[in-house]
């Protein structure tokens, strides 16, 4: 029993940052150059535009992190999300998810 607990443990230590949240704060001042496409409070007025507003966290930041290493191809998202650090991937998931 007590190796099955430090195993859970080792395992909540090693895979807690990958569930760390980012600065929504930050990620408000980043969101700028996504109001064009996604509308200001993450709310689209153009259908083929996805609302960013209330999704989850975790969702937004693999998508944005498959638009940048290629995984989910995508001509006007790949360029948008190329220069964005691991930070801003998380402080921009945690401004969006954070609208209602």
């Amino acid at each position: 029993m007590k190796k099955l607990t430090l195993a859970v443990t080792a395992m909540v230590m090693m895979t807690a940052p990958a569930f760390a949240g980012g600065d929504a704060a930050k990620g408000k001042a980043k969101a700028a150059m996504c109001a064009a496409c996604h509308g200001a409070a993450g709310i689209s007025a153009i259908p083929m535009y996805p609302n960013l507003a209330g999704q989850k966290e975790a969702y937004l930041a693999k998508q944005l992190k498959d638009f940048k290493s290629g995984a989910r191809k995508d001509p006007v998202m790949a360029p948008m999300a190329m220069p964005l650090s691991d930070d801003d991937i998380a402080n921009l998931s945690a401004y969006f998810a954070g609208l209602k």
